[in-house]
């Protein structure tokens, strides 16, 4: 009996997808790459995940899991074809306990479902990723996903109590449904951000949080993003804790302009500061908030109304999608998109970013998490040009050596995948360790992260 029809003994034939349109289509995420798969899978419970691991683990099969596909760095592209595992059938919210501040879910629930469940009873899961209308809570976990909010609430790391994960050789359970745990290695925490190369998450048990009474919006203007930077700087050295601080440069501006056509002031750069709490906390942050930028900011508007700050939050998670409008024949490629630095290096980032902009002769629009030093950096390119994406390869390079010798890191919350592998640094060689001693046979993601030994323009999607 072939492995095909081993698979079809497990999960039934009408979750099995074997064409080549099918098998096309989940050869993409939302990176620069693609590559198919050999078979899609779409189980529908832990026991399925298990046996089909098992099976793979047996005959030698790569697996990679797969969510929405919004992963921005070829996470979830079978570069080895194998087995592709669609968690998206694994979709339910097991539990919610509110008394106990913690909710139980299976990978393939989507953020925003989640949250709008929690909305019932006054609580919310507090990681905001941009493509939280879509994006699976599998998929925030096994990239530490974050966004606007990490700067007061943290990354998704922060809120996972513990996971249920198939491994090669079984399926276990690590943590607990306990706000404190400090009961031998916590296993579930090294799972979060691992990619799906050490195993599969089939069930989160995560800690959710209060909603907030109110919020309230401040959009600064700025005639110089290096000022846009130093007001981020100044803001936090101030002890000021915002529960959002984003900051885009012109072209970022300009693009969600002719896109969407949402109302942004004409500037350089602009910040974008939310404040959440009491109404009387809120009010007090945002008036000490606009103290410290009077004096480098050239506008400051406020707004509490709900319709206006929904605006401004759709402009800025539209950025994205927005910069391949921005030229004729350009679109954004996600290559060194997602750098961390010190926050009070942030004006000397985005002055060096701007400096080999200019070098190569390319259009970088810089926006990002400006308050937890999270920038991304989207560089334009025509992608059927070969030269464009040279000189991208060498300006993304001269980028990552800034953000190193500043004493950042390549990922703030999108993780590494192949797009920035080659900017991994750390101990790589006992990360490789713990990935052969957990999975002999390299099944599990192969090829990604610390074992990506080539170029980022490899696999392209772009023909």
């Amino acid at each position: 009996m072939g492995v095909l029809d081993k698979i079809y003994e497990i999960v039934s034939k009408d979750r099995v997808f074997t064409s080549k349109s099918d098998l096309y289509a989940y050869g993409f995420d939302a990176s620069i790459h693609h590559a198919m798969p050999s078979v899609v899978v779409k189980p529908k419970n832990s026991e399925e995940v298990e046996e089909i691991v098992k099976l793979a683990n047996e005959h030698c099969i790569p697996v990679v899991a797969r969510g929405a596909g919004t992963a921005l760095c070829g996470q979830a592209v079978p570069i080895y074809g194998g087995i592709l595992l669609d968690m998206t059938g694994m979709n339910r919210i097991k539990e919610i306990r509110i008394e106990d501040l913690y909710c139980v879910v299976e990978p393939g629930v989507i953020y925003a479902k989640l949250n709008e469940a929690l909305a019932k009873y006054g609580f919310f899961f507090p990681p905001t990723p941009g493509s939280g209308d879509v994006c699976t809570i599998g998929g925030m976990i096994a990239v530490n996903a974050s966004g606007m909010r990490a700067i007061k609430y943290g990354a998704t790391r922060d809120y996972v109590l513990g996971l249920e994960i198939v491994f090669p050789y079984g399926r276990v359970r690590f943590g607990s449904r306990t706000l404190k745990n400090s009961a031998g290695y916590q296993v579930e925490r090294l799972i979060v951000g691992s990619e799906g190369t050490l195993g599969i998450i089939t069930e989160a048990t995560l800690r959710i949080a209060p909603l907030p009474e109110k919020r309230a919006v401040a959009l600064a203007s700025f005639n110089d993003v290096v000022k846009a930077g130093e007001g981020v700087a100044s803001i936090i050295a101030n002890g000021l804790l915002p529960s959002a601080l984003e900051i885009m440069d012109k072209v970022c501006i300009q693009a969600v302009k002719k896109a969407m056509g949402i109302d942004l002031p004409d500037a350089e750069a602009l910040l974008l500061i939310e404040v959440d709490g009491k109404e009387k906390v809120v009010r007090e942050e945002i008036e000490k908030i606009a103290k410290v930028l009077e004096r480098k900011a050239d506008k400051i508007e406020f707004t509490d109304d709900e319709e206006r700050m929904a605006e401004l939050w759709k402009g800025r998670k539209g950025v994205l999608p927005s910069l391949s409008r921005y030229g004729e024949d350009m679109i954004s490629v996600s290559l060194a998109d997602d750098m961390s630095v010190p926050i009070s290096k942030i004006p000397i980032a985005i002055k060096e970013f701007q400096k080999i902009a200019k070098k190569y002769g390319i259009i970088v629009g810089t926006y990002g998490h400006a308050g937890d030093g999270n920038l991304h950096t989207k560089v334009l390119i025509n992608p059927k040009k070969e030269e464009s994406w040279k000189d991208a390869e060498k300006a993304v390079n001269e980028i990552y050596e800034v953000v190193y010798r500043l004493g950042g890191i390549a990922s703030g919350e999108h993780g590494i995948g192949i797009t920035k592998a080659p900017w991994l640094n750390g101990d790589v060689a006992t990360m490789e360790r713990i990935k052969k001693a957990i999975d002999p046979n390299n099944i599990m993601n192969p090829g990604k992260m610390m074992q990506w030994k080539k170029g980022i323009i490899a696999y392209l999607r772009y023909k």
